[in-house]
């Protein structure tokens, strides 16, 4: 069955970087596009970025372009989170997902905090 596990969460100081990480098993990864998703404290799941099964990015959220970057490796079945300067208002459990399956993790916490 799809299985998402994210990882790399944490309690990190504004102004400081993660790296969060996906492994994915169950369908066929290379095909599938990717995307990292967030979701505040009485808020909304937010989509943050996606990732074609080719490499092609697309951050969705202004609020983090320039600072949080995905990317993959096929190889691995992995998609990955770059998240640089951070700010408090980035804090959130953070989600992956392929496109197209209605299949979650169970997130990764990320807390952003001095």
């Amino acid at each position: 069955q799809v299985q998402l596990v994210e990882s790399g969460g944490g309690l990190v100081q504004p102004g400081g970087s993660l790296r969060l990480s996906c492994a994915a098993s169950g369908f066929s990864f290379k095909y599938a596009s990717m995307s990292w998703h967030r979701q505040a404290p009485g808020k909304e799941r937010e989509l943050v970025a996606t990732i074609t099964g080719t490499g092609n990015t697309l951050n969705s959220l202004d609020a983090v372009k320039g600072r949080f970057t995905i990317s993959r490796n096929n190889a691995e079945n992995t998609v990955y989170l770059q998240m640089n300067s951070l700010k408090p208002e980035d804090t959130a459990v953070y989600y992956c997902k392929a496109i197209g399956i209605s299949v979650w993790g169970q997130g990764t916490q990320v807390t952003v905090s001095s």
